[in-house]
């Protein structure tokens, strides 16, 4: 089947009034590493989660869409971005009390949400990196520099 669990979609149509980024950018912790650990008496050590598919450290920041038509519950979105290095969000902007931002590389994950009365169906949202709109370059992009051929020893 040619449908990825996690369906690339462009910014514009997720957000087509615009986003704002809130509070810091913080690590995913594994919390079931963090229980074992505990249950075995020993320190965890890292548990920062790792993405399954680049096996990057995995972070999340809120956004907070500026849909005034976005559904109750639905305007303060977590998104999670996969890097070694923690993400750095866009600069302030004079005079606004929180950071535009764009989301680069967006896409979404279904999942059933059952813990109210009725189940729905809910996103995940993650991103490859994020900036100032109209910026041209992203931080927090998992992007790699491209290959010149030295490192596999060319001569």
């Amino acid at each position: 089947m040619a449908i990825k669990q996690r369906m690339p979609v462009r910014f514009e149509d997720v957000f087509p009034a615009g986003a704002f980024f809130r509070g810091e950018v913080t690590a995913v912790e594994d919390f079931d590493l963090i229980q074992r650990a505990k249950a075995e008496g020993r320190e965890p050590g890292d548990v920062q989660v790792r993405d399954k598919e680049t096996g990057l450290r995995v972070w999340e920041f809120r956004v907070v869409d500026l849909d005034e038509e976005a559904p109750k519950g639905q305007g303060d979105i977590v998104v999670k971005i996969a890097s070694e290095q923690q993400p750095v969000p866009p600069p302030r902007v004079e005079g606004l009390p929180l950071r535009p931002v764009e989301l680069v590389g967006l896409t979404l994950t279904g999942w059933i949400d059952d813990r109210g009365s009725r189940a729905k169906l809910a996103w995940s949202f993650r991103a490859e990196g994020m900036r100032a709109p109209g910026a041209k370059t992203p931080t927090g992009s998992t992007a790699k520099p491209p290959s010149t051929g030295a490192e596999k020893g060319a001569a």
